[in-house]
């Protein structure tokens, strides 16, 4: 095959290959039906010149039984005469071997006229029987019934004097049906063609959604992720396949857009640490033994931030899987009382005795939804003045759960960006140990759920809200709280080796504060957490 011959094979597209096979599946399926047709009314026909022929002998035969002749000729003579011969048709009486008698009107067929049939019913009948047979010479064809007549007791060994003879022209009888079969099958083409043009012409409007998706696709690229795929007004498979392409669109380009500012957010943030890093270490005095020690703490608490802002980077994405999430029915009321507990170990966290929480089943993760609330909790700890109350509500079929403090409240203009990654509130600075992501994980977590973490005024404070949509189920069942919450162990941040002790943001879940009666230290090497098991951090 020539080279340049490939390119061509391509044009056969999808589209041409579905309507043109339509199209002869179409052609094959009229076809054979049409032959199926024209085979039964072919056969009917055929059947119908042997009853015709049959007749014609009944009515010979009831002729010559109407009264008595005097000779065979005389009888063959007046059915001959008599018979009223039908289209296509053709009688003939033979008299001692010769043609001799013809009706008295004008047949469609001449019997005497075809070469050699004379002769041939002269021979069939020689012993006295009736012959129904086909003549076939030169490109005619001819049905035909010969029958003696015979007056009287007929001679013994003696062939029949006189024949009479009734026959059909097959072509002629067929060719109607001939005429119909031609105009069917013309009538066929035109139909199977002018259905192939108009299914070009439907199949090109369905598929165009699917055209234009591959040629959106040819140009989008990570640079360019903005156009979209046209749907108009259909309804169709089609359509809606270009709908869910377009909404995976939307989310590829939210991802990239979410990369980039992730990237940017990152290089921004560990450029500060890093060159506090380099700086110091590049003017410390390494022949005093003070200035060194104090960079050397000043460069693992540099070091630190810069590790809790990794956790944080990773606790973010992982929150982004498909299965970090195990949304089931809760048992709302005692999951707010588990979490108001835990909030409890929090350190520098007042709650207020009274925990406010709605009566209902909700379907929600009972873990990730006791990780944002601790969460929000810490962070009302770290700017809040006075007891931080905790509770959850019912609104119609949504579900809200908030951590109300009474601190100096949050900036109008910084409440529609504070839940964004590393926005910090202004009373935060650079020597602040969190890392500007605690808030943007509470919101995730809210999202994930289909809903939403908003902040509102709340007199003197704020109230930081999880709204979750359609969550409520039914009121729970009597004494079904235990088997419906079961949030997951949260752990503090490990110390590393060589760093100076830090204060943690909160106590491990479920349990008194490290240190108390209640809970004598354990041993750090039992109780080591990896940062898979850091959920939350203060923002």
């Amino acid at each position: 095959m020539p080279a340049g011959a490939r390119p061509s094979l391509r044009t056969w597209t999808v589209r041409s290959r579905i309507v043109g096979l339509l199209t002869l599946l179409s052609l094959v399926t009229v076809f054979v039906a049409g032959g199926v047709a024209y085979v039964v009314e072919r056969s009917r026909v055929l059947e119908q010149i042997d009853r015709n022929l049959e007749a014609a002998l009944d009515a010979g035969g009831f002729t010559v039984a109407q009264q008595e002749w005097e000779s065979a000729d005389q009888a063959l003579q007046a059915i001959v005469q008599r018979l009223a011969p039908d289209d296509n048709t053709g009688t003939l009486g033979i008299v001692d071997g010769s043609a001799a008698w013809k009706p008295g009107v004008q047949t469609d067929v001449q019997l005497e006229a075809l070469p050699g049939f004379v002769e041939r019913i002269v021979a069939e009948t020689a012993g006295g029987e009736i012959v129904m047979g086909t003549y076939a010479q030169d490109g005619r064809t001819v049905r035909y019934l010969s029958a003696p007549v015979i007056i009287g007791e007929p001679a013994a060994g003696e062939p029949p004097s006189a024949v009479f003879v009734t026959g059909y022209d097959v072509a002629a009888e067929l060719a109607e049906l001939d005429e119909a079969a031609r105009v069917f099958s013309l009538t066929a083409l035109l139909a199977t063609a002018a259905t192939f043009v108009i299914g070009l012409l439907v199949s090109g409007r369905l598929l165009r959604p699917i055209r234009r998706m591959r040629e959106v696709a040819e140009r989008s690229s990570e640079a360019s992720l903005t156009e979209r795929i046209p749907v108009g007004d259909s309804r169709d498979d089609v359509s809606q396949l270009a709908v869910t392409v377009n909404g995976m669109l939307d989310r590829l380009g939210g991802a990239l857009d979410s990369q980039r500012d992730l990237l940017r957010d990152v290089g921004h943030e560990l450029k500060t640490p890093i060159t506090i890093v380099r700086g110091h270490l590049e003017l410390v005095d390494e022949h005093d033994p003070a200035e060194v020690a104090e960079t050397r703490a000043l460069v693992i608490d540099e070091l630190d931030r810069m590790a809790r802002l990794v956790d944080d980077l990773r606790a973010a994405a992982r929150l982004r899987d498909a299965d970090a999430f195990a949304i089931r029915e809760t048992d709302l009321a005692a999951l707010t009382e588990q979490i108001a507990m835990k909030a409890r170990g929090v350190e520098g966290a007042a709650l207020e005795e009274r925990v406010e929480a709605a009566p209902v089943l909700a379907r929600l993760d009972p873990g990730r939804i006791t990780q944002a609330m601790l969460q929000l909790v810490a962070n009302a700890a770290r700017h809040a003045q006075g007891p931080i109350a905790i509770g959850s509500r019912q609104r119609g079929r949504d579900v809200e759960l908030f951590v109300r403090d009474r601190g100096p409240g949050v900036p109008d203009e910084l409440k529609a960006v504070i839940f964004e990654r590393f926005r910090r509130g202004v009373a935060e600075g650079r020597g602040d140990d969190g890392s500007g992501l605690g808030l943007a994980i509470v919101a995730l977590i809210a999202e994930r759920h289909g809903g939403r973490a908003w902040v509102a005024d709340a007199g003197a404070g704020s109230e930081f809200v999880l709204t979750l949509p359609g969550a409520v189920v039914a009121p729970p069942a009597h004494g079904a709280a235990a088997a419906h919450v079961a949030p997951p162990t949260v752990a503090p941040h490990p110390a590393r080796p060589g760093a100076a002790a830090r204060p943690t943001s909160a106590a491990p879940t479920g349990a008194a504060r490290p240190g108390s009666p209640s809970h004598p230290p354990a041993d750090p090497a039992a109780t080591r957490a990896t940062p898979e098991e850091q959920p939350w951090h203060r923002s």
